[in-house]
């Protein structure tokens, strides 16, 4: 954040914030939950939802911190302020966080990416449901304020409150379905929720989305509320698949795969909204998000010994 605030060109902001911070960013995340995986089993949804909850807290403030300290600071700095905040929080995480399980020696000479992990089909399987869910998350999240934008209905300001309504309301989905899960089972929640955003999705932002207000902000608010659940429990279900010791290469794995999708995603969604209209990139979403169900419900029936069994805990 420190060198952002120095950049004057743009391909240096490439290099700060897409290079470096991307690498960093998804180097934190990853470690972060595999700690919280090393310390919780029976409770492991919730613990998860409350770790995720700093994520969709950020995504809240930090719009409204830069919105109020461009206009008196100006750009170099308000990203300052923010490297400030980030270095207390990291401070005071690193001083905090501990690992259970210390690594093996026979971990330690295991590949970083290690590709056999995908000869487990529940594994597979629900890799590619999380690519969907990338696909449809970022390309949402990053295509709303546009989306607003190119509606004639709708003031010029929605864009940004679309992005904290929907931020705001993704706490919420990160905590109630995260303690659900450890009642009725990570993937049984999971799985609600895939259908509830679907439904969501299909009922209010594609044939809504671009002619009714009240409609758009109930759509980012359920839509935040689903999304915050999916990751939310989407460590927790990969803490099911593999031994807490080999979370973190798990998670590493899964994501090197599924963050493959951001790089498509917003593209394809700007590109959509542009020559087809809102409704088709809709509808696309919807598609993936189907698809990503279908693959879920697999792994899911994987998990279970290749059985179809609604009612089990799991």
């Amino acid at each position: 954040m420190f060198l952002l605030a120095e950049c004057e060109t743009f391909w240096q902001m490439i290099l700060c914030c897409g290079v470096l911070g991307g690498v960093t960013g998804a180097m934190l995340t990853t470690t972060s939950l595999a700690v919280v995986a090393h310390w919780f089993k029976a409770r492991r949804g919730l613990a998860q939802g409350i770790a995720m909850m700093g994520s969709s807290t950020g995504g809240l403030s930090i719009p409204l911190i830069l919105r109020s300290t461009f206009p008196k600071y100006g750009y170099a700095w308000s990203l300052r302020i923010l490297g400030f905040m980030f270095l207390g929080c990291f401070v005071i995480g690193n001083i905090l966080m501990k690992a259970r399980i210390p690594p093996t020696p026979a971990a330690k000479k295991k590949a970083i990416i290690s590709l056999s992990i995908f000869g487990d089909l529940r594994f597979s399987l629900f890799t590619i449901s999380v690519f969907g869910f990338e696909v449809v998350l970022f390309g949402g999240l990053g295509i709303l304020p546009t989306y607003a934008t190119l509606s004639t209905n709708y003031p010029a300001d929605t864009g940004f409150y679309l992005i904290s309504v929907l931020n705001g309301v993704s706490c919420l989905g990160r905590i109630l379905p995260g303690y659900l899960a450890d009642k009725i089972g990570r993937f049984n929640t999971l799985l609600i929720m895939i259908i509830f955003t679907l439904v969501v999705m299909l009922v209010l932002w594609l044939p809504l989305g671009d002619r009714s207000l009240p409609a758009i902000y109930a759509f980012a608010a359920l839509f935040g509320f689903g999304t915050g659940s999916w990751m939310a429990l989407t460590p927790a279900c990969v803490g099911q698949l593999c031994r807490a010791e080999e979370f973190g290469r798990y998670y590493g794995s899964m994501y090197f795969i599924a963050s493959l999708a951001t790089l498509v995603c917003i593209p394809i969604s700007g590109e959509l909204v542009q020559t087809v209209g809102p409704q088709p990139m809709v509808a696309f979403f919807c598609a993936v998000l189907a698809l990503s169900l279908i693959s879920f419900v697999f792994s899911r029936w994987a998990c279970l010994g290749r059985r179809w069994i609604v009612k089990a805990v799991i």
